[in-house]
């Protein structure tokens, strides 16, 4: 999984920043992951009750894992914590078939 967290033009300590977020980054998306397989399809606030994770965290690595294939939408939308629709996420079937 390799996401861009910094720049070419950004400082020296945006870098080092980057560094420690990308192992940060990369827990998460493992508890996400797990979560998903444990559980089954839900959505953000969901996925964020059971981990432990706050939902922006969450968020933030939802696309990144849909880009590499490890989940996807359902299509479903879901009642969020507020009682607002959020969209509804699971284990995408090429990453099952690996599992």
């Amino acid at each position: 999984m390799l996401h861009p967290r910094v720049r070419n033009t950004d400082p020296l300590t945006s870098w080092q920043a980057a560094g420690s977020a990308k192992d940060l980054a990369s827990r998460h998306a493992r508890l996400i992951v797990d979560c998903l397989e444990k559980y089954g399809a839900m959505g953000k606030d969901g996925i964020a009750a059971q981990t432990g994770l706050d939902s922006n965290q969450v968020a933030r690595r939802l696309n990144e894992l849909e880009r590499d294939g490890e989940i996807c939408l359902t299509g479903k939308g879901v009642k969020s914590k507020s009682e607002r629709m959020e969209r509804e996420w699971k284990i995408s079937p090429m990453h099952r078939e690996l599992i």
